[in-house]
């Protein structure tokens, strides 16, 4: 029998996301469990999996599309189910014809994206006088590709979808884009009006230039970049942050690391380290193992931490679970495995959910300190610098040797100072005695 294949929700509270492609065919045959489309939010990216065998009849959407969660992408069919009349079948199943062009009472110019695939773009924005308005609404122009819903709401604040931005595939122009619109016309006193370059996309990242006749190149913000800054800034409005310091010597912490290495071929790194550590500071401190809930404070019996890791989308945190019941090793696999499934935007939501803290290295980068933004709704985030000599006092006497400054950056709401203290203390212990890490 017939039935919808629909979009799951890929990650907690995004409604939103892209078909990226599809894994089967139109026609083609496929078994329990196998993947049969990708989607991606801002979060993460997911396959959509099939729950029985049987046959990809129909493709609802293109790769490439905005979606929503719960939409149908495409009809299924038992192993040798034949079907006569697939318009009947979709009559059956709730799906009726294809949305029109356009509404009777819009410019057929305002045209939702047509069926086929477009090649891969980057779009540049670059201002033009209110003049070129006229110019950019004659006919022969490009039609502007506009989600129901954006329409709808564009008509209903007064805008114009052709000076509208659109973010979505092809330049279409999508509910968060009419949204931001509105806002922008509330504080500007006016809307801008914005005319798209379209610049060919290199298989690496392109290179953006400014245009003769602009001074500056806007960037569109990717999905991603949208999700971070949102969540930042709820971070700073919501959760009143401060921070404590350690600054350990890893002299012994990097012999470790090297011995481990040389016996074992692991590649240990010292975010591994790192994270080990910070599971025995969280077990000796277990009141900085928590969240903050509107009703309580959560407090975790294991210990699960983020590592944050930059791609070229931007930066996420994938989480590695029961550190503290794990060896070095161990880590080491699973970190390994989430850091390449991050740059190959593959990570699940699964990956993305938990933990109570998050460590964030720049000291690759050569970094001596830094300050790290909490990433709610976790209780804190490790943000550490390059090992670097310095002089260290020992038994009375001054040596030089390297060493690692953290901040600890603290959710005040379920962890107080002197809790944070307590565990920033038991952290450089370990780091300075780090063949508890073994034990």
């Amino acid at each position: 029998m017939a039935s919808l294949l629909r979009v799951p929700e890929v990650a907690t509270g995004d409604t939103e996301a892209v078909l990226t492609e599809w894994s089967v065919a139109a026609g083609e045959e496929f078994d329990a469990d196998a993947p049969l489309a990708t989607v991606e939010t801002a979060k993460a990216a997911a396959e959509v999996p099939a729950e029985r065998p049987g046959v990809l009849l129909h493709q609802l959407v293109v790769a490439g599309a905005q979606v929503e969660v719960g939409q149908p992408i495409a009809v299924l069919a038992e192993r040798g189910e034949v079907i006569d009349d697939l318009a009947a079948t979709l009559a059956e199943l709730g799906v009726g014809p294809q949305e029109s062009s356009h509404a009777p009472d819009e410019d057929p110019a305002l045209a939702q994206e047509p069926e086929e695939a477009a090649a891969p773009r980057t779009e540049v924005w670059a201002s033009v006088p209110a003049g070129a308005q006229a110019a950019a609404r004659e006919p022969g122009r490009e039609r502007i590709f506009i989600s129901p819903l954006a329409r709808r709401l564009a008509r209903e604040n007064g805008l114009d979808p052709r000076d509208i931005v659109g973010s979505g595939p092809r330049g279409r122009v999508m509910r968060r884009d009419v949204e931001e619109a509105a806002r922008a016309r509330v504080s500007a006193g006016s809307t801008p009006v914005v005319t798209p370059v379209a610049v060919p996309t290199p298989t690496s990242a392109p290179l953006l230039e400014a245009q003769p006749s602009a001074p500056y190149v806007d960037v569109p913000h990717t999905r991603l970049r949208r999700a971070i800054a949102r969540r930042l800034t709820e971070s700073v409005q919501l959760a009143p942050q401060f921070t404590v310091s350690g600054r350990p010597s890893v002299e012994r912490l990097l012999d470790l690391r090297r011995q481990l290495i040389e016996t074992t071929g692991v590649r240990v790194s010292l975010n591994d380290l790192l994270m080990k550590a910070a599971a025995c500071a969280h077990r000796a401190v277990p009141d900085m193992n928590v969240i903050w809930t509107e009703d309580a404070v959560r407090r975790f019996g294991s210990v699960d931490i983020a590592l944050a890791v930059a791609t070229e989308r931007g930066l996420v945190t994938p989480v590695v679970r029961d550190v503290d019941r794990i060896g070095v090793l161990e880590i080491a696999r699973r970190s390994a495995e989430l850091v390449e499934r991050a740059r190959t935007s593959a990570l699940r939501q699964s990956d993305l959910e938990g933990g109570t803290l998050s460590i964030s290295n720049l000291g690759m980068f050569g970094t001596r300190s830094f300050t790290a933004i909490v990433n709610p709704p976790q209780a804190g985030i490790l943000a550490v610098g390059a090992a670097l000599p310095e002089p260290v006092a020992r038994e009375g006497r001054v040596e030089v040797e390297r060493v690692v400054h953290l901040t600890l950056s603290v959710d005040h709401r379920p962890v107080d100072g002197a809790i944070a203290a307590q565990w920033m203390q038991e952290l450089v212990d370990v780091l300075e005695q780090p063949l508890r890490l073994l034990v």
